[in-house]
């Protein structure tokens, strides 16, 4: 199976977790390539409009992964931008996770989660599993726990 990673990361953090996730799936057979969302120039906390100097194209692939961090409480501007300028993700097997500073329920990642899921079943996407990635000392552990559950997905 061609497994499409699509990724905006800002420090790298995402981007980590998708190069662990790819890694997996590698090993488990399938071929796996890791795309960048990358936005022209600086994007505030709560842009609408969203241009991008690199927009993935997904045609080619049989599954998806989405990955952004949550940025002011919300899913990351230019995901949700990319997310909802998509034309369709039409019977594409869709997973999605969000990385977050605090640990706490209220800031954000289920927010960010159920927007990236919302945007991708209104695409015509089927979103098949969900994870929240908090960046503390326990995120290695939580990693793991979560490239588990997706490999078992596809």
């Amino acid at each position: 199976m061609k497994i499409g990673i699509i990724v905006y990361s800002k420090t790298e953090n995402t981007y980590s977790v998708a190069e662990k996730l790819q890694e997996k799936f590698q090993e488990n057979g399938h071929e796996v390539e890791i795309e960048r969302v990358i936005p022209a120039g600086e994007v505030p906390p709560r842009a609408k409009n969203v241009e991008f100097q690199s927009k993935p194209e997904l045609k080619s692939y049989d599954a998806l992964i989405f990955g952004a961090p949550v940025h002011a409480f919300s899913l990351a501007p230019p995901m949700k931008s990319y997310l909802e300028q998509l034309d369709s993700l039409q019977d594409k097997k869709i997973a999605c996770f969000v990385t977050k500073g605090l640990r706490f329920n209220w800031t954000g990642g289920n927010q960010a989660i159920g927007k990236m899921k919302k945007i991708c079943e209104s695409k015509g996407g089927k979103v098949v599993g969900t994870d929240i990635v908090v960046w503390n000392k326990s995120k290695d552990q939580k990693i793991d726990e979560m490239i588990r559950k997706f490999a078992v997905l596809f």
